[in-house]
C-alpha cells in the first residue's frame, strides 16, 4: 500500500473514531444509555451499539469495498472471511466495564489490516480529548487540543534492573498479573481502565508493559499494535509468538503483553504461560 493510501485510510478511521467518539461521551455524560450481558457475561450497552453504527456508516461510505470486523456483530467463520486482503478491525467501545463504571477509561478502535497485519491504528479516548494514531512505517502520534506530537516508548536508564511501570488493570487480580513477572524486579503499579489506553501509555512513555490475562478479541489489539509498533515497542502473545489476525475461526486472542523500552529482556521480565487458542 502506498504512503498516499494509508493516509487516507488513516484520516478516514481518525474522522470516524472522532465522530463516534463525540457521540459516546455525549451519552455517558446523560446517563441515558441501556445495559445488557452477551453470552459471555461481559457488558454491553446501547452506546456501544450507536458507536457502532456512526463508525460502520462513515467507513462503508468512504471505502464500500473494504469488508468490516467489529466486535459488535457477527463476523461469520474463518471459510467467509480468509481470502479478504484488506479490512476495517473495530472496537466501538474499549472498556465497556469502564464506561458503565464511570471512570472515563475507555476508547474507541479502529485498525485498518492488510496481509493479516494491523497498518492504520487509531484510538480515540473521548474523555481524555486525546487521539493515538499511527500508520506502517509513519510513526506514531498522540493528538490533543493543545497539540499533535510523534511519540514513543521510554528508555530505561538501566534496562537490566531500573524500575519498571507496569500498566495494570483496575478489573482484574493485581496477584495474577504480578505473580507472573520476575520477582527480582522492581514495580511501579498504574492502575487504567481500556487495554488499549494502557497500550497508548506504554506507547507515549509513561509505562513500560501491561500484560494481559484472559479473553479478548483481535479488536481490543489490531489498533494498539500499529501504535505500539510505531512508537518502537511490541504487541505480542505472553509467550512471546506473534498475535494473529484473521487466521483461526476463533477471534480470541491469547494472554498477551504490550512491551516498551527494546533494550529490556522482556522474556527474562514477563514468566507467563498462556494456552493456545484454536
Amino acid at each position: 500500500m502506498s504512503n498516499g493510501e494509508l493516509s487516507r485510510y488513516l484520516a478516514i478511521a481518525k474522522q470516524a473514531a472522532r465522530e463516534a467518539g463525540r457521540v459516546i461521551l455525549k451519552v455517558y455524560d446523560s446517563g441515558d444509555y441501556q445495559s445488557f450481558s452477551k453470552a459471555d457475561e461481559s457488558p454491553v450497552t446501547s452506546a456501544d451499539y450507536q458507536a457502532n453504527d456512526i463508525i460502520q456508516a462513515m467507513l462503508k461510505e468512504q471505502t464500500p469495498d473494504i469488508p468490516i470486523m467489529s466486535e459488535e456483530q457477527n463476523n461469520g467463520n474463518l471459510a467467509q472471511r480468509q481470502h479478504w486482503k484488506r479490512y476495517w478491525l473495530i472496537d466501538p467501545i474499549d472498556g465497556t466495564q469502564e464506561f458503565v463504571a464511570r471512570s472515563g477509561d475507555f476508547a474507541v478502535n479502529i485498525a485498518l489490516v492488510e496481509d493479516n497485519e494491523p497498518v492504520v491504528g487509531v484510538i480515540y479516548w473521548p474523555a481524555g480529548d486525546s487521539l493515538y494514531y499511527a500508520s506502517k512505517n509513519q510513526g506514531a502520534f498522540k493528538e490533543t487540543p493543545k497539540e499533535d506530537k510523534r511519540i514513543s516508548v521510554r528508555k530505561l536508564d538501566d534496562p537490566a534492573n531500573g524500575v519498571v511501570v507496569i500498566a495494570i488493570s483496575r478489573r482484574q487480580s493485581r496477584e495474577k498479573v504480578m505473580s507472573s513477572l520476575n520477582s527480582s524486579r522492581v514495580y511501579q503499579p498504574l492502575p487504567l481502565g481500556s487495554c488499549s489506553l494502557k497500550a497508548c501509555f506504554i506507547a507515549e512513555g509513561k509505562a513500560d508493559v501491561f500484560l494481559r490475562v484472559g479473553d479478548t478479541g483481535e479488536w481490543d489489539t489490531g489498533a494498539s499494535q500499529c501504535i505500539v509498533t510505531e512508537a518502537g515497542g511490541k504487541v505480542l502473545a505472553a509467550n512471546f509468538e506473534p498475535l494473529t489476525y484473521n487466521r483461526r475461526n476463533s477471534l480470541t486472542n491469547p494472554d498477551f503483553v504490550v512491551l516498551g523500552d527494546p533494550g529490556v529482556n522482556w522474556q527474562d521480565v514477563v514468566k507467563h504461560q498462556i494456552k493456545g487458542r484454536s
